[in-house]
């Protein structure tokens, strides 16, 4: 067995194949989520990325590189595709090398991800379309018969322990952002229009409640501020962090005025907390009030994702 045959098996198969496994019972709440809600958008992704597959050439597919490290468009698209595969329980493939030594590839996730990829390097446009549609009608069924207690069922998440509906939340999320990255790649980028679709909202709703953590943690924002990040454009809306012993997203400051403000386009917005470099379709502009030092402290910090 190869030294990657170690690494998959253990962590990587023992951690990931627990996600969206039912855990014991636990007192820590998880988030409930409508069904209603959440599945539309997630679909919606899907539906999107079949159409935008489609008019992708095998050229721009093979040959055309993201901005995610070491990852071409047909990267992206297997790591979607592999994902869905792990959730309906298929065990993450061996590749041919040690895939631990590229570049890109930094802790287990990495590796996972690439032994997806890897698996399915010798697929045409068309197979890798095909097998993504196959995977993402399988999981449309799934989750449409699955009951509400199902939904909101703890189980493993990226983000820890939460309900599987919140899951499905993260896999809108992630699934968006990988769109996003092909559009940029092959210069078919979103319209104002599509940025106001449910998904785009869900996945901005998610961002949203990672941002207690950003702003204290990784922003170093200190105790009694009040960051209020206002975004602007299609995914206009303004989310207020108060930092009070601990940090926590607020729907307002009790009638105090921010201690910081941070004005910048909302698309622009969900490229720096998934890690990637500003876009060139929409405005970079980046404004500060208040506490500017406060504000550039925790733009640079906003990268969260793994």
């Amino acid at each position: 067995m190869t030294k990657l045959g170690r690494i998959a098996d253990f962590p990587v198969r023992r951690v990931l194949s627990s996600y969206g496994q039912p855990v014991s019972s636990s007192t820590r709440p998880v988030t409930v989520l409508e069904k209603s809600d959440v599945l539309p958008a997630l679909f919606g992704v899907w539906d999107d990325l079949d159409t935008l597959l489609s008019t992708i050439s095998e050229a721009e597919l093979l040959t055309t590189q993201t901005e995610l490290p070491g990852w071409h468009v047909r990267d992206v698209v297997a790591h979607i595709i592999g994902t869905e595969l792990m959730l309906k329980g298929e065990p993450v493939p061996e590749a041919d090398m040690d895939v631990s030594e590229l570049d890109h590839v930094h802790n287990p996730i990495g590796v996972m991800n690439e032994c997806w990829n890897r698996s399915m390097a010798g697929l045409s446009s068309a197979e890798l379309l095909e097998k993504f549609r196959a995977v993402t009608d399988d999981r449309r069924a799934t989750l449409t018969a699955m009951s509400d207690e199902e939904w909101n069922t703890p189980t493993m998440t990226p983000a820890g322990q939460d309900s599987l509906g919140r899951f499905m939340r993260i896999r809108t999320f992630d699934s968006w952002m990988h769109e996003q990255d092909i559009r940029e790649s092959v210069a078919r980028v979103a319209s104002d229009a599509a940025l106001q679709k449910p998904e785009a909202r869900l996945a901005l709703d998610e961002i949203e409640t990672m941002m207690g953590f950003v702003v204290a943690k990784r922003g170093g924002a200190p105790d009694g501020s009040r960051v209020e990040i206002q975004l602007t454009g299609p995914m206009a809306r303004t989310i207020r962090v108060a930092v009070d012993g601990r940090a926590a997203v607020v729907p307002d400051f009790g009638g105090a005025e921010p201690t910081t403000v941070i004005r910048m386009d909302g698309w622009q917005f969900t490229r720096l907390c998934g890690g990637r470099p500003l876009g060139a379709v929409r405005s970079v502009a980046i404004e500060y009030e208040g506490d500017a030092e406060v504000g550039q402290r925790i733009v640079e910090n906003l990268g969260y994702v793994i």
